[in-house]
């Protein structure tokens, strides 16, 4: 293990202490169980997860800012807050729902980083291995219990998973066993993780079990192996998720920092003093007092604990600067080390977790404020995985003379900072002073962060989050249309429609978008109707949903979608067709307040639509009054360029009334501007004969990810 091990490896003595207990919210009872991944992070299933939130089993969407309770076994049995990390959903083999009556699924892996305390750590990560065939195995309760041994053995293994038998003495598997480890004593490590077992038949008129036969299928149950656990990860994106290997021997961030090592801690007194430190701030076990560890392995393990290297920098910093920054450089090698010590991250942990639910649903949007020419994160993110992504991304600010460049999570902190109240904000400020001192950043360089910070908090400090419905409408046969609907209050989308598969006419459409319209409750400060965002793929965009009236002899009124409220379309198609100008989109929407309009007055080529605006970031808005030939390619061309705003006639083929009309609305007021033209269409269309379309691509809202067969709920 070497000089720097880690403590308490359960697994030794006793390997029913590998399971992690995962608590129901609330304090209702064991859901289910796990085993600790990584140095802050547990591995169990995602319908265990739902479980505990008090979800639908099989529920898709990843949790957000859910705090899931989880007790973890080391020297004593602690209880800690974890929240969602990674999520792979549960889905059937042919890629949707997993039904109540599925009796196989796959996916369903759920990462958790726990917020264990600083300079303690989580015990052992068990060793892994491969499962195969005729392996003997053990699994307990989620509550932990040695007396829940079920023993079993892998009856058959397959591609995504394995069938598991147990002994016809002991306990059985059952509801409390999902997510836990299946320990191998002969390989002395976890192979996969429970996952469901198969109940004895029951009888289909009555429910109640049928009487016992030797032809029932008897104690089977199956499991994800650790080898498909590797390629959910992996395929997912998340192969961070996994304990980073070693560094190669011929790695130069290794040599380097050995060498800097040996000439900083030339004493073995002044190196083992360091080392205890160092191990004691990382929460693992030490080695011998008197025999220091060689700079090789003290190299070694600041490249492979993801924050020894910055803590190590931190003990450095005071008494010797020069030597921190070397240490800092010559890591910088590795893509292993993260930024922040653990005391550090544990801090920042502290201070999101009683964060205002409100500002913590808005830092994504500060993020892309603060790092306007960075390419779009992925969607679906949790907080902390967006949080990982920033403690890798290196500064964006300017460099002088050498200094260090303010990295992009401590810019990103400014910016939430800016949203939150006064004593949040000094807390974060307070922090964010440590972890730059600690770097070498001089101030000067953080104030100029914080000051570009106040200015965007002072820009959006009164500016709310505008109510929404996201209608998702695909084409079904012939005048018929199937709806994804979800609403957003400003937290991010969440799902309300049920029925995937039903096809709408435009009036039942209408009226199932009214029915979730009338279902909201708008904040009693705001007056503004509730935005309609309507997702569509690139040969919809003229799709007349702004038209679509709920026609219904028992209604007074008729009902019409573009009329009652602002509707804009969407299509996340183009918007993301070529990854490179989702950063051109961000930094328009940035402007949206001072930026140029371009009119397309005649028809033109799209290769030179876009060698005029690749760019030209300061255009924000295109007004297109060209006939509806040439006018799709214009269209499709700006959308798929980042242009945040565009607009057009549906109707036209002459110049456009609308257009002229149009000139005279500010950009950010048009999504208002254009249904009041739309009202007074309907009220007087020979002074209004336009039919417009306005696409709308909000940089700082979210919109679910949206799949041909199933949409998923994500940013």
């Amino acid at each position: 293990m070497g000089w720097f091990g880690v403590t308490g490896g359960p697994h030794d003595g006793d390997p029913s202490r590998l399971v992690v207990t995962v608590r129901r919210a609330g304090g209702g009872g064991t859901a289910g169980a796990g085993f600790v991944l990584g140095p802050d992070t547990v591995l169990t299933c995602a319908h265990v997860v739902n479980e505990a939130l008090g979800r639908p089993l099989f529920d898709a969407r990843p949790p957000q800012l859910e705090e899931i309770p989880v007790e973890v076994r080391g020297i004593s049995t602690e209880r800690y807050s974890a929240r969602l990390l990674h999520w792979v959903a549960p889905r059937s083999r042919d890629g949707g729902e997993v039904r109540g009556t599925d009796q196989e699924w796959l996916g369903d892996l759920a990462v958790l980083r726990v917020d264990e305390p600083v300079g303690g750590g989580l015990p052992a990560i068990p060793d892994r291995a491969d499962m195969s065939a005729d392996q003997e195995l053990s699994a307990w309760h989620g509550g932990g219990r040695p007396a829940t041994l079920a023993r079993l053995t892998v009856a058959s293994l397959h591609d995504s998973l394995g069938y598991l038998d147990g002994t016809a003495t002991g306990m059985a598997v059952g509801p409390g066993y999902s997510g836990g480890p299946l320990w191998c004593r002969r390989e002395r490590a976890v192979v996969g993780l429970v996952v469901a077992h198969f109940m004895p038949p029951r009888d289909a008129a009555t429910g109640l079990s049928l009487p016992h036969s030797p032809q029932h299928l008897i104690r089977r149950s199956w499991a994800i192996p650790w080898q498909r656990v590797r390629r959910e990860l992996d395929a997912a994106g998340l192969p961070e998720a996994l304990p980073p290997p070693s560094p190669d021997s011929e790695d130069p961030a290794l040599f380097l920092l050995a060498e800097a090592v040996g000439d900083i801690l030339y004493s073995p007194n002044e190196r083992t003093e360091s080392a205890k430190r160092l191990a004691q701030i990382c929460g693992v076990g030490c080695g011998s007092d008197v025999t220091p560890p060689s700079p090789e392995e003290f190299a070694l393990f600041l490249l492979t604990h993801p924050r020894a290297l910055a803590a190590f920098s931190g003990m450095l910093r005071r008494d010797s600067p020069a030597a921190a920054d070397r240490v800092l450089t010559a890591g910088s090698l590795s893509g292993t080390p993260r930024m922040l010590s653990p005391q550090e991250y544990a801090g920042l942990r502290k201070l999101l977790r009683v964060a205002d639910r409100a500002v913590l649903a808005r830092v994504p949007e500060a993020a892309r404020a603060a790092l306007p020419h960075v390419p779009a994160f992925p969607g679906g993110e949790s907080l902390d995985v967006l949080l990982d992504r920033l403690e890798a991304l290196p500064g964006d600010g300017h460099s002088a003379n050498g200094r260090r460049r303010v990295p992009a999570l401590l810019r990103v902190m400014e910016y939430v900072g800016a949203l939150s109240p006064g004593p949040r904000r000094a807390e974060l400020r307070l922090w964010a002073d440590g972890v730059a001192q600690r770097l070498g950043i001089a101030r000067a360089a953080l104030g100029e962060r914080r000051a570009d910070a106040q200015a965007w908090g002072r820009s959006v400090r009164d500016r709310s989050a505008r109510m929404r419905v996201l209608v998702q409408v695909t084409r079904a046969e012939r005048g018929r249309h199937r709806l994804r609907i979800w609403c957003d209050e400003g937290a991010g989308p969440r799902q309300v429609s049920t029925d995937s598969l039903a096809a709408y006419s435009a009036s039942d459409g209408a009226r199932e978008v009214l029915r979730v319209l009338d279902s909201l409750t708008p904040p009693a400060d705001d007056e503004r109707p509730p935005l309609v965002e309507v997702l569509v793929d690139r040969a919809s965009l003229d799709l007349p949903v702004d038209e679509w009236a709920a026609h219904d002899p028992g209604e007074i009124v008729p009902g019409v979608l573009g009329v009652e409220f602002p509707l804009v379309v969407h299509c996340p198609e183009l918007l993301r067709r070529h990854g490179r100008f989702v950063s051109h989109w961000r930094s328009r929407w940035r402007r949206l307040d001072s930026g140029e309009t371009l009119v397309v007055s005649e028809a033109m080529d799209p290769d030179a639509l876009y060698a005029r605006l690749v760019n030209q970031l300061d255009t924000v808005r295109v007004c297109v009054d060209v006939p509806p030939g040439p006018r799709d390619g214009i269209v499709q061309t700006c959308l798929a360029l980042g242009i945040p705003v565009v607009v057009w006639d549906r109707g036209q083929d002459g110049a456009s009334h609308l257009v002229r009309h149009m000139a005279d609305v500010a950009t950010p007021e048009l999504p208002d501007g254009v249904r009041d033209y739309r009202a007074n269409s309907r009220a007087s269309p020979p002074e209004y004969p336009g039919r417009p379309v306005l696409a709308w691509a909000d940089a700082d809202r979210t919109v679910p990810r949206l799949h041909l067969t199933e949409p998923q709920e994500s940013a």
